[in-house]
């Protein structure tokens, strides 16, 4: 009988791949009846990059929540229901970080394994302040002096934008129907505007890695407000992690979900030697050790509020729990990908033109309609 040599599709940052594939590296076919390996592409292909394509070739894919949609549509994952018990799952939800696994739900069934927990939260340099600033009106006189910076690039426009929305008490696309409602976004938009208008032009274009490389190398930006949590810059650096901004003390926590999932391909032929593999990563033993070992950012809660791993980490995870335990779900409809993309163009857009909101807002809905197919969930 052949041995099955699994094939995985990772993203390429250590947080993505390292974790995932020292575990691969563990394991031998002779004993546990496969091989695995993991290919790697950007962060851009990850985000962007067609779920059927990459279903296509490999066994095992990396994904965020929403490509749940358009793998619904193409018919190219294994729902979860056909590969673990519900007792399982009914597990992990009440283990894993906020909506972590819920994300992954869609059209009445599981689409993918939550390893990794993560939403925009507020790096900011300790070299610069003593302390983060915690309401959004602290971030936007700080961005008077230029030394705020915002994450546009990519989908990041969009996510942003939601954040400050879900901030404001409108969570995004909350009714299936209203991409975000009139009065907060009004709001949310000449917040943002504010912030855009003095974050510094030289990072415009990076990408959350990027912005978050160029504050751990320089001291020109203080903060950025909403980032996606990598914890592989918060040990012994300059930089710290906060919880994102709230419009008053007690007020929503304003984030968008991020993390990813492992999603089983149609093309797989899975075994329960597979499975267990696939377990394991999951388990606390796994999640609280292995994978912080290795780099890797866990997505079960008993991991975040590990002392030893918080100790390791410089308490990355603890300063940001709270956020992670609120954030908001993006659109996740066949097209929400096509969406996200249209939306940031967009936001930027008027940004750059300094548009007022209304003409933004009724370009937002007009998009999230157009591309999500009639009677779709989101």
């Amino acid at each position: 009988m052949t041995t099955p040599a699994y094939r995985g599709l990772t993203w390429d940052h250590p947080r993505g791949y390292r974790a995932l594939e020292a575990a691969a590296q563990g394991v031998y076919p002779a004993r546990d009846g496969f091989s695995l390996t993991w290919d790697r592409h950007s962060l851009e292909g990850f985000e962007e990059r067609p779920i059927r394509e990459q279903c296509d070739l490999y066994d095992l894919v990396v994904l965020d929540h929403p490509h749940v949609g358009e793998a619904v549509a193409a018919d190219c994952l294994v729902p979860l229901e056909d590969l673990f018990e519900a007792e399982e799952l009914e597990a992990w939800r009440g283990a894993v970080m906020g909506r972590s696994l819920s994300s992954y739900h869609y059209a009445g069934r599981h689409w993918a394994l939550p390893l990794d927990a993560a939403t925009q939260v507020m790096a900011w340099r300790r070299t610069a302040m003593d302390r983060a600033p915690t309401t959004w009106n602290q971030v936007a006189s700080l961005s008077d002096t230029g030394v705020v910076a915002l994450s546009l690039s990519g989908p990041h426009a969009a996510l942003s934008f939601q954040s400050i929305c879900a901030a404001f008490g409108a969570r995004p696309a909350a009714d299936g129907e209203t991409f975000v409602a009139r009065s907060a976004g009004r709001e949310a938009w000449a917040l943002l505007s504010r912030l855009a208008a003095n974050s510094p032009k030289a990072l415009r274009d990076l990408n959350p890695i990027g912005i978050l490389e160029h504050m751990s190398a320089h001291d020109d930006v203080a903060v950025c407000p909403l980032v996606y949590g990598y914890v592989n810059y918060a040990p012994g650096g300059a930089l710290g992690f906060a919880d994102a901004p709230r419009v008053h003390e007690n007020g929503p926590v304003g984030s968008i979900l991020g993390g990813t999932g492992i999603g089983v391909s149609k093309r797989c032929t899975v075994t329960p030697q597979l499975l267990d593999h696939l377990r394991w990563l999951m388990s606390a033993e796994a999640q609280a050790g292995f994978i912080p070992d290795h780099e890797g950012q866990p997505s079960l809660k008993s991991a975040w509020r590990d002392e030893g791993v918080n100790a390791r980490w410089g308490d990355f995870y603890a300063d940001t729990f709270a956020t992670l335990e609120g954030a908001s779900l993006r659109p996740r409809y066949d097209g929400a990908i096509a969406f996200q993309t249209a939306a940031s163009r967009r936001i930027r857009d008027g940004l750059d033109a300094a548009e007022a909101a209304d003409p933004v807002l009724e370009d937002l809905q007009t998009l999230f309609e157009r591309h999500r197919p009639a009677g779709a969930e989101t």
